[in-house]
């Protein structure tokens, strides 16, 4: 039972991955530009959705060897499905940030690391001497605006990024935990560093520069 429950939930997730990239233009556009553009073995990846999208971290963090491949409202499935040419590639390093998106689909935590840990081992089989970095999600803020489909889902962050940081240790890649660094006191996004709830302004990109700083040097 427990066998044909995991194949239906990955069954439903490349479904979910499917109607994104067919319903969304923005999705379209940006997944045939990345599957165009040129990934070297110097190269350090940033793989993600909106919060990785909306960031220039090659300029933040002054380093032209950064390449940007977040899209907006990206599922992990959508990042397995895409992450063909970035191993084509072999490049130096990978910052996966994943899970937020899935959240507001329903998805399990449990299934979240599963699907995540199929990206990592994908990763890793095809392109071994890249490093790779997991991040944790950050948390999100229903009080600045309201976000119906994470609406009373803030528990599942915080068991999702238990989860990752066992897929981290397991399969042996680097855990940057940056929801601390993000978190107000009641476990919301900082009301300071947004102003949707969800996407981070420019100063919240300051704290994530400075905390994957290290490991991008």
């Amino acid at each position: 039972m427990k066998r044909i429950a995991l194949i239906a939930m990955g069954a439903l997730m490349c479904l979910m991955a499917m109607a994104q990239a067919n319903q969304d233009p923005y999705y379209a556009r940006r997944a045939t530009l990345f599957d165009e553009l040129p990934i070297g073995k110097k190269d350090i990846v940033m793989l993600g959705n909106s919060l990785t999208d909306g960031c220039e971290f090659n300029e933040l963090l002054n380093n032209r060897h950064i390449k940007n491949r977040g899209i907006v409202g990206d599922i992990v499935q959508g990042m397995i499905d895409r992450i063909g040419p970035i191993i084509e590639g072999q490049p130096k390093k990978l910052f996966i940030m994943c899970g937020v998106n899935d959240i507001s689909h329903d998805v399990s935590a449990d299934s979240i690391a599963r699907a995540t840990e199929k990206l990592i081992t994908m990763v890793k089989k095809g392109s071994p001497r890249t490093k790779i970095y997991l991040q944790s999600l950050l948390p999100f803020n229903n009080d600045v605006r309201e976000w119906k489909l994470l609406k009373g889902r803030d528990h599942v962050v915080v068991e999702a990024n238990v989860l990752l940081e066992q897929v981290a240790r397991r399969q042996g890649v680097t855990w940057i935990n940056l929801y601390p660094l993000f978190v107000d006191d009641q476990g919301r996004l900082r009301a300071d560093l947004t102003n949707d709830g969800l996407h981070l302004m420019g100063q919240g990109y300051l704290i994530w520069r400075d905390a994957i700083k290290p490991y991008v040097k």
